[in-house]
């Protein structure tokens, strides 16, 4: 016959109650698995200031509530941006009525042809919600040091066909307007959506 002491038996108690309380922590914690790279506590995008069609200055705490889809292209690029566009398009369609929950916003990194009125029409060709982002010179490059983005003007055969070079990645911030994913310009629709749903 085991004789408890009653330092002993409020250890054990106590042991219990952490117990119960770690489980219960697990419980209600979701297990999230990326199909993209994990880059939750980057803080990226945080300085993110750029103009919305109308002109108003927009920043992430604007979209808190929504998970956030991020892409950096601009509208005369021939192809990776396009095909970026009806990807995150299709990633919206497989997620039904949770697109609701989604904001997916092109930030251009060619503020000299992309005003506002541009870009939007742009970015709506492809879904009718989504939002396009432009600004001055300074404000682009405060965002894309932000977002740790690279882009540069690459010259053309006459100063006004200039290109521009930039990263294709996309950044999926969660509700609470923290990057949370980083996925690969390549990445397919399903995929895309697979981590948007992690985040929702």
């Amino acid at each position: 016959m085991f004789v408890y002491s009653s330092k002993r038996r409020a250890l054990l108690a106590l042991t219990g109650a952490i117990g119960v309380t770690g489980l219960l922590a697990a419980c209600g914690k979701k297990d999230v698995q990326f199909k993209g790279s994990d880059i939750s506590g980057t803080k990226l995008g945080q300085d993110m200031a750029m103009q919305d069609g109308s002109g108003q200055v927009r920043t992430l705490a604007d979209y808190q509530g929504k998970v956030a889809v991020i892409f950096f292209g601009f509208t005369q690029c021939p192809d990776v941006c396009p095909t970026a566009m009806a990807e995150l398009s299709q990633a919206m369609t497989l997620l039904g009525d949770d697109a609701q929950k989604v904001q997916v916003i092109m930030i251009s990194v060619d503020p000299a042809r992309d005003t506002p009125e541009v870009l939007s029409a742009y970015v709506q060709a492809f879904n009718p919600s989504f939002v396009g982002l432009t600004g001055t010179p300074e404000q682009l490059s405060t965002t894309a040091k932000s977002f740790k983005t690279y882009y540069a003007k690459s010259a053309g055969a006459t100063p006004e066909q200039y290109s521009m070079d930039h990263a294709s990645s996309f950044y999926i911030l969660d509700q609470q307007g923290e990057a949370r994913v980083l996925a690969s310009g390549n990445s397919s629709a399903q995929d895309i959506a697979h981590d948007i749903r992690q985040l929702l």
